[in-house]
C-alpha cells in the first residue's frame, strides 16, 4: 500500500496544465493518424473508382457482334449506340458541380458508383434495344459526374502532386479499360457464352468501387489546408467526413464556431468567383481538344475491335488488340502528365500524340490484319489524349472552384462534340459497306486536334481570361 502512494500522489499533483498539453499533443496525434488514413482511403476510392470509367464501354465493343445479333441491330443502330456514352457524359457532366456543392464530391462519386453498379446489371436483361440502352445511359450518368468530379478531387486533395495524381487515376483508368476489353470474350466464353452474362459481369468491379467512398457521403471533400485551419481554430481537433477528432476546450469551441460562422461568405467572395467560361479562349481550346480526343477515344473503343474481325482476325485476338491499345495508357497516362506538369508549354506532347494517331490509321488502311499489333500500340499512344487534357484541365485554373468550373465546362462541351463522330462512323460502314471512308474521317479529325491542342497547352488561366 506505501508502495502505492507515492505514485497516487504524483497523479494527484500533476498540474492540469500538463494534463490538458497532453490531451492536445494526443488529439494532435489522433488527427494526423485519421487524416493519414483517410488519404489512403481517398487514394483506394479514385484508383476503384477508375477502373470503372471505361469496362461498360470497352466490355461492349468486345462483345458489339453478339450484341447486334443478339437484339437485332443494324449499323447504324449500332453507331448510336456508340455515340450514348458522349451523350451522357454531356448531359449529366455538367450537373456535377452542382451536385458536388450540395451533396460533397465524395458523395456524388458514391452514388455514381451505384448508378454504374446497378446499370451495368440491369441492361443485358432490360429487353429489347430500348431496355438496353436505358441501362447504359443509367451507367454512363454515373461514369459522367465521377469523370467530371475526379480532376476537382485530385486538385483539392492533392494540390501540390496533380501531375502525379492525375497520372495515377489515368493509369487506373487505362488499366479498367484494357481489363474489360481483354477478359470479356474469354470469361463470356468460360461462362457458357452468354454476351448478357460477360456484360454483367463487370457490375461487381463497381459494388466494389462504391466502398471506399462510403465514409465521404457525410461530408464534403476538403482540401489538406481546409483541415488544417479547422485544426488551428478548433485547438487541435480536425473534422472528417463530419466526425471531429480531438477535444477542444469551450472557449475553443466558441472560437471555431465564429470562425465558421463567417469562413462561407469569405470563401464565397474569394476563392469561388463565378467564371465566365465562353469569354476564354484557353478554355474553348480545351473543350475542343477534349471532344476530338473523345471522339477518337469512343470510335476506337467501339469499333476497333470489328475493323480487325471484318480483316479476317478472331474474336479473341481482335479483344486482345482492343486491350493492347487501352494498356498502352497504363504507363504513359503515368509519365505524361508528370511531363506536362514540368513543361511551359503541352504544345509538343500534343503534337507527338497526334502523329502516332496518324501513323495508325494509315496502318488500319493499308494492312489492318498483316501490321495489326503494330496499329493498336501507335493507336494506343494516341489515346493518351485524355490523361493529357485532364493535367491540362488541372494546369488551365487557379484554383479548386475554377478547375470545377473548367472540367465541366470542357468536358460537357467536349463530349457534345464528340457524340456525331461513333454515329457517323456506323452510318459510313452501313452505307459503303467497308471500313476506308470511317477511317479517312478519323485521320482527318486528327488534324484539328492537334492544332487546339497546341492552343490549349499554352502557359495560361482561364480566371485571367474570363474575367475580362
Amino acid at each position: 500500500m506505501m508502495g502505492l502512494m507515492p505514485s497516487e500522489e504524483t497523479r494527484t499533483m500533476t498540474p492540469p496544465t500538463v494534463r490538458s498539453s497532453a490531451a492536445h499533443d494526443a488529439g494532435k496525434a489522433g488527427g494526423a493518424s485519421t487524416r493519414a488514413w483517410t488519404m489512403r482511403l481517398l487514394v483506394l476510392g479514385i484508383v476503384l473508382s477508375a477502373l470503372n470509367l471505361r469496362p461498360a464501354i470497352t466490355s461492349l465493343g468486345a462483345l458489339l457482334e453478339e450484341v447486334r445479333d443478339g437484339l437485332g441491330m443494324s449499323g447504324s443502330v449500332a453507331g448510336l449506340l456508340t455515340s450514348v456514352p458522349p451523350l451522357c457524359f454531356a448531359v449529366f457532366g455538367v450537373m456535377a458541380p452542382r451536385l458536388a456543392r450540395r451533396f460533397g464530391a465524395g458523395a456524388v462519386v458514391c452514388a455514381g458508383m451505384v448508378a454504374i453498379a446497378t446499370g451495368l446489371l440491369i441492361r443485358p436483361y432490360a429487353g429489347g434495344t430500348a431496355g438496353f440502352l436505358a441501362g447504359s445511359a443509367l451507367a454512363l450518368m454515373g461514369i459522367a459526374v465521377s469523370n467530371v468530379l475526379m480532376p476537382v478531387i485530385v486538385k483539392h486533395w492533392f494540390p501540390d502532386r496533380v501531375g502525379s495524381m492525375t497520372g495515377l487515376y489515368s493509369m487506373a483508368l487505362a488499366l479498367g479499360t484494357a481489363l474489360a476489353a481483354a477478359v470479356t470474350v474469354p470469361l463470356t466464353d468460360t461462362l457458357g457464352g452468354s454476351w448478357q452474362t460477360g456484360l454483367a459481369l463487370w457490375a461487381g468491379l463497381a459494388v466494389a468501387a462504391v466502398l471506399p467512398w462510403l465514409p465521404f457521403v457525410r461530408g464534403r471533400v476538403t482540401p489538406p489546408g481546409a483541415e488544417q485551419a479547422a485544426e488551428a481554430a478548433t485547438g487541435g481537433g480536425a473534422s472528417v467526413g463530419g466526425a471531429s477528432v480531438g477535444a477542444p476546450s469551450a472557449r475553443d469551441r466558441d472560437e471555431a464556431a465564429r470562425t465558421r460562422a463567417s469562413a462561407p461568405a469569405e470563401h464565397a467572395r474569394v476563392e469561388a468567383p463565378r467564371l465566365r467560361m465562353a469569354r476564354s479562349r484557353t478554355a474553348w481550346a480545351l473543350a475542343v481538344f477534349f471532344g476530338l480526343q473523345a471522339t477518337a477515344a469512343y470510335i476506337t473503343m467501339g469499333w476497333m475491335a470489328q475493323i480487325f474481325r471484318d480483316a479476317g482476325v478472331p474474336a479473341g485476338t481482335a479483344g486482345l488488340l482492343l486491350a493492347v491499345t487501352m494498356v498502352m495508357g497504363v504507363p504513359l497516362a503515368f509519365v505524361i502528365p508528370r511531363l506536362a506538369t514540368r513543361l511551359p508549354h503541352q504544345g509538343p506532347i500534343v503534337l507527338a500524340l497526334g502523329v502516332c494517331g496518324l501513323v495508325g490509321y494509315a496502318g488500319l488502311y493499308l494492312a489492318p490484319a498483316a501490321g495489326a499489333w503494330a496499329w493498336a500500340v501507335l493507336l494506343g499512344v494516341a489515346n493518351c489524349a485524355f490523361p493529357l487534357a485532364l493535367t491540362m484541365v488541372g494546369m488551365r485554373a487557379r484554383t479548386g472552384p475554377g478547375v470545377a468550373q473548367l472540367s465541366a465546362f470542357a468536358q460537357s462541351t467536349g463530349y457534345l462534340i464528340s457524340i456525331p463522330g461513333p454515329l457517323l462512323v456506323g452510318v459510313l460502314y452501313q452505307h459503303s459497306g467497308g471500313w476506308g471512308l470511317p477511317i479517312a474521317l478519323m485521320s482527318a479529325l486528327m488534324i484539328p486536334q492537334m492544332v487546339v491542342g497546341f492552343l490549349a497547352g499554352r502557359d495560361r488561366t482561364v480566371e485571367d481570361e474570363a474575367a475580362r
